[in-house]
């Protein structure tokens, strides 16, 4: 029996700092939305019992990827390996389109579905509440995929909690088809200075959360050339906001008309760039 599973990108609208741990991380608060339906980020694993297991890649995103214990899919079946103590040899495949290294958490999804998909597969009847706890053993953006829909991250960004849906207002992602390492973008928040401590304001069930990314100064102080993306989407007439960190950027616009006519601008005048709508 061959199985498949969705593994779409995410979005944070909200990543606020509110300080440095003692363990060395940094204290989150994070608001996001797993964005469901937009084909052209969402992954796709496929599984089928075998002899051993193996993983497989291809997809328009897949250049580079390992399919070594490095690969957080590899690391999520063992994981649901030692809870089910056992074996489950399959083959798996793994189809990317989601850009790995910028900000849309595809690896931490791949890992999730992963879990999802092997839970499954062998009729292990892992409750949710347990894969939340080997999703956190694998990242602190691999529970809010299990979970999906909108998300309210803290500590590390590892303890979920569901939120409302939260509307998107007309969006462009922009993949420039820059790098930028997370461990670095964090290493450099004293560089520029860490972000005023302002947790997350209560807000009223029609209020959206702010537009908010407190890493964007310290991943533009690591990757100068993001500045230029940015301004290209505010010369668009979008309002841009860093995924994660980096190297993606989101701009939203007033309407669905004006977002497509940036969309089709940007296209014609930066023709390397990943440009996605939803």
């Amino acid at each position: 029996m061959s199985l498949s599973i969705q593994a779409p990108a995410k979005f944070n609208r909200y990543l606020g700092i509110l300080g440095r741990r003692a363990d060395g991380f940094h204290e989150l608060e994070i608001v996001t939305t797993v964005l469901d339906g937009v084909e052209e980020l969402t992954d796709t694993l496929q599984a089928e019992p075998a002899e051993t297991m193996s993983l497989t890649i291809s997809g328009p995103m897949s250049d580079g990827l390992a399919v070594d214990g490095s690969n957080l899919v590899i690391q999520a079946w063992r994981l649901l390996e030692q809870e089910a103590g056992r074996a489950l040899p399959t083959a798996l495949h793994l189809e990317k389109r989601i850009p790995h290294g910028g900000g849309l958490g595809g690896g931490s999804s791949d890992a999730a579905a992963a879990l999802k998909l092997g839970n499954e597969l062998f009729n292990l009847g892992l409750p949710q509440t347990a894969l939340l706890h080997l999703a956190a053993r694998l990242g602190s953006d691999v529970p809010l995929f299990i979970m999906g829909g909108s998300v309210l991250g803290l500590g590390k960004g590892e303890r979920v909690f569901p939120l409302r849906d939260i509307p998107l207002e007309p969006i462009l992602i922009v993949h420039p088809g820059l790098h930028v390492g997370t461990p670095s973008v964090y290493r450099a928040l004293p560089s520029v200075g860490y972000p005023f401590p302002e947790a997350l304001p209560s807000l009223a069930n029609s209020q959206a959360p702010p537009w908010r990314n407190d890493l964007t100064g310290a991943a533009v102080y690591v990757c100068p050339l993001l500045s230029e993306v940015r301004q290209a989407l505010v010369e668009s007439g979008g309002e841009p906001l860093l995924c994660g960190s980096g190297s993606c950027w989101a701009a939203r616009y007033g309407t669905t008309k004006e977002r497509n006519q940036a969309a089709n601008a940007l296209g014609m005048a930066n023709p390397s760039w990943g440009i996605w709508t939803t």
